[in-house]
């Protein structure tokens, strides 16, 4: 799924081929879901006929600066992705539109022709992205939310040790926490954490100077390569453990095992014998449930994200009582990877729900439990049903 990288790609893709020029033909789709607030007669009103003057990004979202408001803001939720005809813009697996398709797309959100008939789409094949138009994005949810981009709002060594301390929660959630850092996604967050050596899982007020000083290194140099090669997988360094983490069954990475866990409610990739839990976080790792892995792998480009499932925590409080009936535990349904399809509306494994008012867009989320059962009807009850004095639905006594 796009993350910092793929976005900024996107973001340098529009500024070199893009900005100075006049939109002279738009299309936005029919689509509530992805087009948020506003009808596509507006929108397209709205921007006909105005000049592209810079393209801005910030964490995962990117929006259009025109020569007057309001601006369209794309954020780029599981699939989105931009595509410019006949320039090359980086593809990650779960967005990618193959060339032999229909121009635009029909998973096209937001198409513009330019004066000098550049075309330029917004695409979503998984309906969890959102195209808005705002008079100063920068001002408003999500983008307002956010805390400082990972690569244009970097803190410094002290700041982010600073930081780090007053934080209790594991670092896995807490990078993935885009109201602390901005950008970072899961596959960043586990490659980050390989390379400074630090378990996904470890407490974040509990790192030393030296790993949080480890950590900052490595975020800055993660993001910083993977923007330089415009987010192309295939140039990133081949000891990094984000070529090996994409399998159905563990791997290894440099000869070490690769192994999962779920953190934050996301898949989690780390290698034991490198990241290890330290003090009081040592003492809960057995309560960690690994993930669960089972699904097609897409090791083959590196750009997809694989499916998972949020553990789900034991709570002896939801246990019954001695005599009661347990009640059913939701599992009826088979998983959602099992039942989705390619432009399935059903929420993605990877939990990056359409809102990026991401402060907390990947923290834990308990898995939904069944419904409560129907209440049983009291016996005065069945006698006025049976006489014909039917009380209003859904009303109490």
């Amino acid at each position: 799924m796009p993350e910092l990288p793929e976005v900024e790609a996107a973001r340098r893709a529009i500024e070199e081929n893009c900005l100075g020029k006049k939109i002279m033909r738009v299309i936005i789709a029919d689509d509530s879901k992805v087009i948020d607030a506003i009808s596509p007669s507006d929108f397209q009103t709205s921007i006909l006929g105005k000049t592209i003057v810079s393209a801005r990004r910030k964490g995962k979202n990117l929006w259009l600066e025109l020569d007057s408001p309001p601006f369209p803001s794309f954020q780029f939720g599981m699939a989105g992705a931009i595509y410019i005809k006949g320039v090359a813009v980086t593809k990650y697996k779960r967005s990618a539109v193959k060339d032999s398709e229909e121009w635009p797309s029909k998973y096209s959100k937001f198409f513009v022709e330019l004066d000098d008939g550049l075309e330029l789409s917004f695409t979503d094949k998984r309906r969890f992205a959102k195209v808005r138009l705002l008079e100063n994005p920068a001002s408003v949810r999500p983008i307002s939310e956010l805390g400082p981009d990972a690569l244009l709002e970097p803190m410094t060594v002290d700041a982010f040790e600073k930081s780090l301390a007053k934080k209790k929660i594991t670092i896995k959630p807490l990078l993935l926490d885009q109201g602390f850092i901005s950008g970072i996604g899961n596959w960043i967050a586990d490659e980050v954490l390989y390379q400074a050596r630090i378990h996904p899982l470890q407490t974040a007020s509990s790192l030393s100077k030296e790993q949080c000083e480890a950590l900052h290194t490595s975020i800055k140099e993660v993001i910083q390569h993977a923007v330089q090669v415009n987010a192309d997988s295939k140039e990133f360094p081949v000891e990094w453990l984000f070529h090996f983490r994409w399998g159905k069954k563990p791997g290894k990475v440099n000869g070490k095992k690769i192994d999962f866990i779920t953190a934050g409610g996301r898949t989690t990739a780390y290698v034991p014998e490198l990241q290890k839990l330290t003090g009081k976080d040592a003492e809960k790792a057995t309560k960690v449930r690994p993930a669960k892995r089972g699904v097609k792998s897409t090791e083959e480009d590196g750009d997809g994200e694989e499916d998972e499932q949020e553990s789900e925590k034991e709570d002896d409080s939801a246990k019954p009582k001695k005599g009661q009936k347990q009640k059913p535990r939701g599992r009826g349904k088979k998983p959602a990877w099992k039942r989705k399809t390619e432009d399935s509306d059903e929420e993605d494994d990877d939990a990056e729900s359409g809102d990026d008012s991401e402060a907390q867009e990947e923290a834990t989320k308990p898995r939904r439990r069944c419904t409560k059962p129907v209440t049983k009807r009291k016996p005065e009850e069945k006698v006025a049903s049976q006489a014909g004095n039917k009380k209003p639905k859904g009303r109490k006594k």
